[in-house]
């Protein structure tokens, strides 16, 4: 029986129609959610990324600001905008789009955020406090995981979940959102990694196979356990076709796993489209601290 598909697409315009909802609320009360993207450079993924959140936080009427900055811009110049930026009332969530020329230390950039205008969940203070389980700002690509899984209906308390990836942005994140005492977690989690022997004998234990691996493909049919849940974080470019559209892929075998599991995300229109919107999410949730 082929795999339920879980669209992140349709799942990103439930929430966005709730956060837009709730924005209409605070401007009730005078407050206005404000995001500021920051872009050093002209790299053409990062420019449409960031045309990407710019547009989304229009459409669900956010105040939005779009900071181009030339990629010889030194780190200190650097480090005084997002300064500036944390004293502007205006502004509730910063992000500074990666990656960054060669010559700024992104761990000085992102750590300068003052991490209550961390919308993207990068900073120290809010990674410990995802995992001791405080009230923090989740990385958007995890908790947009997280709520795919729980609108979806799949349950994780007790699942056995294995994540394929330990990177900061996701591997590890996940991993330490699923295994808290919380509602959508209470999962028993394991991670493999590019070091793990026989990765095959921990994905095919899986009632949650979570794969950020960053390999098209890796995850073939016969690792699979039957009737599992599939989430696939991978988007691997794979040539273009006749007409110039890019063809991608996941980390995923996604034809022959869908066979087998009995739900999955595609790629692309699977987790991608939850990632803005969970930025959309913290930022909202940081205006709505404000008092007033």
């Amino acid at each position: 029986m082929t795999a339920k598909l879980i669209k992140g697409k349709e799942i990103a315009e439930q929430i966005r129609a709730e956060i837009k909802a709730e924005t209409d609320k605070l401007a009730a009360r005078g407050i206005q959610p404000g995001l500021v993207t920051i872009l050093v450079g002209e790299n053409p993924a990062s420019q449409s990324y960031v045309r990407a959140k710019q547009k989304t936080a229009h459409e669900l009427g956010f105040y939005s600001v779009q900071d181009d900055l030339p990629a010889d811009i030194t780190q200190e110049a650097l480090l005084a905008k997002i300064d500036r930026y944390n004293k502007d009332a205006k502004i509730h969530g910063i992000l500074v789009q990666l990656p960054l020329p060669k010559h700024i230390n992104e761990n000085k950039i992102l750590y300068a955020i003052n991490p209550d205008k961390d919308v993207d969940g990068f900073h120290p203070v809010n990674v410990g406090r995802m995992v001791v389980g405080a009230p923090a700002y989740l990385p958007c690509t995890p908790y947009g995981i997280q709520q795919m899984l729980i609108r979806s209906g799949v349950k994780t308390e007790g699942a056995e979940v294995v994540v394929v990836g330990r990177s900061n942005i996701v591997g590890k994140p996940i991993a330490n959102m699923l295994l808290q005492k919380a509602a959508g977690a209470n999962a028993t989690v394991t991670i493999c990694h590019t070091r793990t022997k026989d990765m095959a004998s921990h994905t095919r234990r899986a009632d949650i196979l979570i794969v950020a691996a960053g390999v098209p493909k890796a995850i073939t049919a016969d690792m699979v356990k039957p009737g599992s849940v599939v989430i696939d974080v991978g988007v691997n470019e794979m040539g273009k076709t006749a007409e110039g559209k890019r063809i991608l892929v996941g980390d995923v075998d996604f034809d022959a796993v869908k066979e087998v599991a009995s739900a999955i995300t595609p790629v692309p229109g699977g987790v991608g489209p939850m990632t803005i919107t969970m930025l959309m999410l913290n930022t909202l949730n940081a205006a709505s601290r404000v008092k007033k």
